[in-house]
């Protein structure tokens, strides 16, 4: 039916970044469509002259998408993390590389009232 078809230009900025969603609309392109996003049931929904139209999107597919976002950028924050690891080694004086030496264990002198006790399976008082 040509009355449900609309069209609307709408001016958005293109971003290189992984993400779950297709497209991210702002507030200005929702009012102009007069459209309600409600993200707990992932629906879109907009005026229409003869009822609602309602956008639906798949959740099991929105949260494959998902998991394998977080997988990326859990795996991308990861390697950003180790390569700062390995520069700020690379800045460590030689000096700080050096592995310490062991101290001599420490000395316990016997005080008057340090009483000793044996232990043993023989002695079981």
């Amino acid at each position: 039916m040509a009355s449900n078809y609309r069209v609307e230009h709408i001016n958005f900025y293109v971003t290189d970044f992984n993400t779950a969603y297709d497209t991210i609309l702002g507030w200005p392109a929702l009012a102009k469509f007069m459209a309600i996003p409600h993200y707990a049931y992932l629906v879109l929904k907009m005026p229409l002259p003869i009822g609602v139209l309602a956008l639906r999107a798949n959740l099991f597919i929105t949260y494959a998408c998902e998991t394998e976002s977080l997988a990326l950028a859990e795996a991308t924050d990861l390697s950003i993390q180790m390569a700062s690891v390995v520069t700020d080694a690379k800045t460590v004086p030689i000096d700080d590389l050096e592995i310490p030496s062991l101290d001599p264990p420490c000395t316990f002198t016997k005080s008057k009232e340090t009483k000793e006790v044996v232990l043993g399976l023989d002695d079981p008082s």
